[in-house]
């Protein structure tokens, strides 16, 4: 492997603790709008369904924004994305905390908070890190993509404790004052600039269209349409547990529970998945984790009681995490160096697309069956669908690599 000047460095660590904590900050976006939305619906006097559009348009607007900050990132490196991201989250939160409507809720909620905003605090530091690492890629990508699911595991309670002491209004103030307080410093102590590298794979030496027989936007359209399957999968539990809990008769409280142990043991995930591609490679990765994934999602076929939904829950969350970030292990592999930031950013939408497909597609199997069994069936069909494409790239890389 090509030893890169600056890499795996004691900076380059102390850059990814500074990504890491960016990444949780800005994840606050991706939650802070399901812990308020009972809050806003009653405020609004609207109905559940209309209280879900600024979550609906956080999605849409993480989704396009990921592109976007990723192109910029490209070009004029990290530090301006991310101090767009750190005004754009202060003054969304700010915005949010006087609006009159629910439309403007939920416009602030998209355009400021999830696409100008959050959105500059995952994808882009992700392809970022990956700069800077050779040999500990994996882990060092797996780290960076924990922030999130960190925000997941971290926000939510603390969000809810004000929300119900001092209300949403004043909680969206104060989000928007620590955003500007500690996001902007740590946008601007990533300013030096990241190691020059060859373009191109790092695990393999052959050009993409050689190792992969595939051009570089074939390939990604084919780890875009992956993405898009695992994560149609990956949504049906994470946005279902709660609802399934409830209609099993064991309260919302549980499936709570169940979503807080499945986020939490994916950070877990992620830094294992991290390990493991620093010694096999991105694809083999993405393979192992595809499969285990479309494995829990069938056992939740074979097991309704609490402790096994428990039990389930966890092993879902150890086995599912470490598949996003595998993407982007893929794309430093085999695509060009340079193009990191927006191809990954295409790869995120794809994924925060099939998340928003598959909990839409769950809920009317639901309707249809009465039951979430076909609902579980459907995800590890989808599943299915993703470990197929990551087989076929492997076994392609691994033809091509093979001696004559």
């Amino acid at each position: 492997m090509t030893a890169v000047r600056g890499a795996e460095s004691a900076y380059a660590w102390m850059r990814l603790a500074v990504s890491v904590a960016l990444s949780t900050l800005g994840g606050i976006s991706l939650w802070s709008v399901v812990v308020v939305l009972p809050a806003v619906q009653a405020e609004f006097g609207v109905d559940r369904a209309a209280a879900s559009l600024p979550y609906t348009l956080t999605m849409i607007g993480f989704a396009i924004g990921g592109i976007v900050m990723g192109r910029l990132a490209d070009r004029f490196g990290i530090v301006l994305p991310t101090l767009i991201g750190a005004v754009a989250l202060s003054l969304g939160y700010v915005a949010a905390a006087y609006t009159a409507t629910l439309w403007q809720f939920a416009l602030v909620q998209g355009l400021l908070v999830a696409m100008f905003g959050g959105a500059a605090s995952f994808g882009p530091i992700v392809a970022d890190i990956s700069h800077w690492f050779t040999r500990r890629r994996g882990i060092a990508v797996a780290i960076a993509a924990s922030g999130n699911y960190l925000a997941g595991t971290v926000w939510p309670p603390v969000i809810q404790h004000f929300v119900q002491t001092i209300g949403w209004r004043q909680v969206h103030l104060g989000i928007g004052v620590a955003c500007a307080i500690t996001m902007i410093p740590l946008a601007l102590a990533l300013r030096r600039k990241a190691p020059a590298q060859p373009s191109g794979t790092v695990r393999y030496t052959a050009s993409a269209q050689s190792s992969l027989g595939l051009s570089p936007a074939g390939l990604q359209i084919v780890l875009a349409f992956a993405g898009f399957c695992c994560c149609v999968a990956m949504s049906m539990p994470q946005v279902h547990i709660v609802a399934y809990c409830s209609d099993l008769g064991y309260g919302v409280n549980r499936g709570a529970e169940m979503l807080s142990l499945m986020l939490a043991l994916g950070i877990v995930s992620r830094v294992g998945s991290g390990f493991v591609a620093d010694r096999i490679g991105g694809l083999p990765t993405l393979l192992l984790g595809s499969i285990g994934q479309m494995l829990a999602l069938l056992l939740y076929l074979g097991f309704s009681s609490l402790f096994s939904l428990y039990a389930v829950s966890a092993l879902f969350g150890l086995v599912q995490g470490g598949i996003v970030p595998s993407y982007a292990i893929v794309i430093r592999e085999y695509l060009p160096a340079r193009e990191a930031g927006m191809r990954f950013g295409v790869v995120i939408m794809a994924t925060l697309l099939g998340m928003a497909f598959g909990g839409w597609i769950s809920g009317v199997i639901y309707d249809a069956t009465g039951s979430y069994s076909a609902a579980f069936a459907n995800g590890a069909l989808w599943n299915l669908l993703n470990a197929c494409i990551a087989l076929a790239l492997l076994t392609r890389s691994v033809r091509r690599i093979a001696p004559a």
